[in-house]
């Protein structure tokens, strides 16, 4: 209905006192000022001036007009200086690993929060490959998730592994010290879903050359692995930095044998670098940053 030319020629008639002040004052002709205006009154069914004897003064409507029309160009200008200045700004979509949420992610953010005030997270927590697919169909911008389950074709940032150990509860169970894979697997197992590679390396380590498979029970929430293995429902495979966060669970980690233990978890930030270089690269040096601290 109108652009921001038709306001800037209202706010200079309105700035300068008339449409001949007006047109000195900008260049343009006052016939053509006049016409600008009267065809954007006709077009919107508005009267936006009022005219009179002694020359013009904005209507009640128009007086809104020009007030709601600052607040867009207020908007117009900020949207221009944030890309032509590099401000990063706006909404990024944002994958997590459970892992992640209680280790590298709070940090994460307020570091970019500080350095980037006007970006916006929505944060989704999920298994890595429903993220990684979340990716490819550009549903998520940037994800931190296990690097084996990365789709081809994406960038991906290592970051520091995090380590792993076997857990319980002392009250449920008692095992040797060192405990080896026989001890491990005559217990249930609490770990992550199946469709993980941390899952699947635990099912490798305990099922080789047994006639008896251990029972491994898959869960994608790491609150949900921690009060099982409390309640004494099993032993969880379950990383260091979780049970370090959350000291009220009471766990003991278990000493195992070298052949027992379990390895890290490699995770990295990944993104399509067609669509999302730079904040994909941007959110890489804060959590590379962080992790070096």
């Amino acid at each position: 209905m109108f652009g921001f030319r038709d306001i800037e020629i209202i706010r200079s008639v309105v700035r300068y006192g008339g449409f001949r002040a007006a047109s000195d004052a900008t260049g343009l002709a006052q016939s053509a000022i006049s016409r600008r205006i009267r065809h954007l009154e006709d077009r919107m069914g508005i009267t936006i001036f009022e005219r009179d004897g002694r020359g013009v003064r904005l209507s009640a409507t128009g007086r809104r007009l020009c007030d709601e029309a600052e607040v867009l160009i207020a908007q117009r200008d900020r949207i221009l200086g944030e890309l032509t200045q590099g401000v990063m700004a706006g909404v990024v979509r944002l994958g997590v690993a459970e892992t992640m949420t209680h280790t590298i992610l709070p940090r994460l953010l307020t570091d970019l929060g500080q350095r980037h005030p006007m970006l916006r997270f929505e944060i989704s927590v999920d298994t890595s490959d429903q993220m990684g697919q979340a990716l490819k169909d550009d549903t998520l911008d940037v994800v931190i998730m296990l690097r084996d389950q990365a789709p081809r074709g994406i960038a991906l940032t290592p970051v520091p592994p995090v380590t792993m150990g076997w857990f319980v509860s002392p009250a449920h169970f008692t095992l040797p010290d060192p405990a080896d894979i026989d001890d491990l697997a005559a217990l249930p197992i609490v770990s992550f879903p199946k469709t993980t590679s941390p899952h699947r390396q635990v099912l490798e380590l305990l099922t080789p050359g047994r006639r008896q498979p251990a029972t491994v029970h898959g869960s994608a929430s790491i609150a949900t692995m921690l009060h099982l293995v409390r309640q004494g429902f099993g032993i969880g495979t379950i990383p260091h930095s979780i049970v370090e966060a959350w000291p009220h669970s009471m766990l003991h980690e278990i000493n195992v044998r070298p052949k027992a233990r379990l390895p890290d978890l490699e995770f990295g930030i990944c993104y399509d670098p067609e669509r999302n270089e730079e904040i994909g690269r941007e959110i890489s040096r804060a959590a590379l940053e962080i992790s070096s601290v």
